[in-house]
């Protein structure tokens, strides 16, 4: 059994009883040698052949359709139910959606248009998502990143949306730990309510916002020559999967958890912050203790 659920991960196809085939690459090679040897240890036999292409249409038999066809289904589900959840929850179940077709592309080796045509639905759902639990979320600008001193930028005030989520937290604790102590935080209901000395961030026209790929945090991180600190760069990864997706952190769903309930207790956003700060504390100082990770 432990055999069987490893090659159904890797995307083998069965050809019959105990014959498993994978399409050749260093990858796929590798995912059998490490079934073989599993097996080997165990008492039993495996053998790894490498065959020419043939003329029966293998191909077929590694067919994910029916897989994105279900996956197609959970995402309009989600989108039917837009309305009547919870925001964390909502968020929670796309990050799961996109996890799960992450792990479906990975193992289709003959992709086709309904992969195209799933991963549209998905992006919209996210889309969707944040437009209804966040809106005024920044589009992501491409420009270089200026290296700036913090001792210029001492302090200000420093402006963002009002009802503050984690990339707009954790940002707000970035700035007053390690560039500006002195900050003054003024949470806005539009953007267009920032004060021409204001220093703004995570919306769109901000001084420091999503750039390229980076979220706000990031940015800041690169903007302020912050990025040798590896405690601050494993926030970053946390903060990223949050905002936007991406790579699975271990303390993302916890983090979440936290300022959730902190969010839905606390009306008032100095006080969220307040308590979001010592929540950044804990989760700095424990990275700070760990091995960096590559």
């Amino acid at each position: 059994m432990r055999a069987w659920r490893a090659l159904k991960t890797v995307g083998a196809a069965a050809l019959r009883d105990g014959v498993y085939l994978l399409p050749e690459g260093g990858e796929q090679q590798a995912a059998f040698a490490g079934v073989a040897a599993d097996i080997a240890e165990s008492g039993g036999q495996a053998y790894l052949l490498t065959a020419e292409p043939p003329e029966y249409p293998f191909a077929s038999l590694f067919d994910r359709t029916e897989e994105y066809r279900q996956l197609a289904v959970d995402i309009q589900d989600s989108l039917t139910a837009l309305e009547g959840n919870a925001a964390s929850d909502m968020a929670r179940l796309a990050r799961k959606l996109r996890k799960h077709f992450v792990a479906l592309a990975a193992i289709d080796f003959f992709p086709g248009e309904v992969r195209r045509q799933v991963l549209a639905q998905l992006d919209e759902l996210e889309r969707r998502i944040h437009a209804k639990f966040s809106p005024g979320e920044p589009t992501p600008r491409q420009a270089e990143i200026a290296l700036l001193n913090a001792a210029d930028h001492q302090g200000r005030l420093w402006a963002t949306r009002k009802r503050p989520w984690v990339d707009r937290l954790a940002s707000a604790w970035l700035i007053r730990h390690f560039i500006d102590q002195e900050a003054h935080f003024l949470w806005l209901a539009a953007p267009a309510d920032s004060p021409p000395d204001a220093l703004g961030f995570d919306f769109d026209g901000a001084a420091f916002t999503h750039t390229g790929n980076r979220v706000s945090f990031e940015t800041l991180l690169a903007s302020f020559g912050l990025e040798g600190d590896p405690a601050l760069v494993r926030i970053a990864r946390v903060v990223h999967y949050l905002d936007v997706g991406g790579l699975p952190e271990p303390e993302a769903a916890g983090l979440e958890t936290l300022l959730a309930g902190m969010r839905a207790s606390l009306a008032d956003d100095d006080a969220l912050l307040a308590a979001a700060a010592q929540t950044f504390d804990f989760l700095y100082a424990h990275y700070q203790q760990e091995a960096p990770r590559p």
